[in-house]
């Protein structure tokens, strides 16, 4: 039997057909509110129950709970916070007001039943959540660049599934119940990147499919921070190397349409507890799951989960140390299996990997499949027919 939903049931804020339409035409002459990127990704996952129990923007008691305690009011743990901030050029809104929701091409992709209006102190909740209110950390830039007004209520998605990319991969939590269920599996690992596969990851996620029944590559697709590799590139290296190296009767691949909070620890428990919802019994958390720069400490993102009870997460951790290729033992490996010093350790940083594009020069197969060099040479300019 798949792991419940969180809360225990998964919701359904999703409308479509003639429901969706009828909604357009009930506020498209009223309020109209503004959604940013990261808000109109966070209404589809509300939407389509990949935040349960969430039904909507969290009003003043969840989110106070939240950052303080890292649960919500009602009790399910929730580490991060999910708002929509009040824009300056948007009409001033109260509690009761039944308002659109529209994205910044005017486009309605939703509505709200509003509960409550309120004033956040921003640095607080970056220092909660992110450990700092420095604006060289891309989510604390983002927090600062909010008005400080949250509104709050309960939300219907209206989005349409022909106007968004990767169409044969975007399937919802309820569908992926559906996917596991038909295939036989009982558990099932997910697997977060916001990076293209590399070796490291192919070791880890191998690792976890010998003792699960199923490995779910969930790449994430929402926003993400300039100089990350773009999604489209990502999803193009997933597709190729499971032509050869993945057994395809134990691996589904769906992508993941939240957008990235750059919030370590408290973002690989989000990233679990989302992950549950799509049917997952086990996570994957690696080294700096969800860092940026060096603002988390390498294993901060493991040492988090510590502070849960099995019974209140439902989805078990695995903890990976730091793999490489070590070229004495032939193969992937971490310090917990690898006898030999850093010198026969091959590993290069994101960072490293980007140079290596832009000088026109390979990676490695000690770092990546060939395959995927090859992709990657091509995205950044370094095919051959170039």
């Amino acid at each position: 039997m798949l792991v419940s939903p969180h809360g225990g049931r998964l919701t359904d804020r999703q409308c479509e057909g003639k429901k969706a339409e009828e909604i357009i035409r009930q506020v498209e002459k009223g309020i109209l509110l503004t959604l940013n990127a990261r808000e109109k990704n966070d209404l589809e996952m509300i939407g389509n129950g990949a935040m349960s129990p969430l039904e909507g923007f969290m009003c003043r008691d969840d989110y106070m709970s939240v950052i303080d305690l890292m649960h919500l009011s009602s009790g399910p743990v929730w580490s991060l916070p999910v708002v929509f901030s009040g824009k300056p050029d948007d009409p001033e809104v109260s509690k009761g007001d039944h308002v659109g929701l529209r994205d910044e091409d005017g486009l309605i992709w939703g509505d709200m039943e509003i509960e409550d209006v309120f004033n956040a102190d921003l640095v607080a909740e970056a220092e909660n959540t992110l450990g700092t209110a420095d604006d060289s950390h891309p989510g604390a830039a983002y927090l600062n660049s909010l008005s400080g007004t949250y509104i709050g209520g309960k939300v219907r998605s209206i989005r349409r599934r022909e106007s968004e990319s990767f169409q044969n991969y975007r399937l919802d939590p309820k569908e992926t119940r559906v996917l596991f269920r038909a295939r036989g599996w009982n558990t099932v690992v997910a697997f977060q990147t916001r990076n293209p596969i590399h070796r490291a990851h192919e070791y880890i996620q191998k690792c976890a499919m010998e003792i699960v029944d199923g490995l779910l590559l969930h790449p994430l697709v929402g926003e993400t921070q300039s100089g990350d590799i773009p999604a489209d590139v990502r999803m193009h290296c997933y597709e190729e190397i499971l032509k050869d190296y993945y057994p395809s009767t134990r691996v589904a691949m769906s992508v993941f349409p939240a957008a990235m909070r750059y919030a370590g620890p408290r973002e690989a428990v989000f990233h679990a507890i989302l992950r549950k919802n799509y049917g997952c019994s086990h996570f994957i958390v690696g080294r700096d799951h969800a860092g940026v720069g060096n603002f988390y400490g390498t294993y901060d993102a493991q040492k988090i989960f510590d502070r849960f009870d099995q019974d209140q997460l439902g989805i078990v951790p695995l903890k990976f140390e730091h793999a490489f290729f070590c070229e004495k033992c032939g193969g992937m490996a971490t310090l917990k299996t690898c006898a030999h010093g850093s010198e026969h350790h091959v590993f290069l940083s994101g960072k490293k990997v980007r140079a290596m594009l832009i000088e026109g020069k390979m990676p490695p197969p000690e770092f990546t499949r060939p395959e995927i060099a090859q992709i990657l040479m091509e995205a950044a300019g370094n095919g051959e027919d170039n």
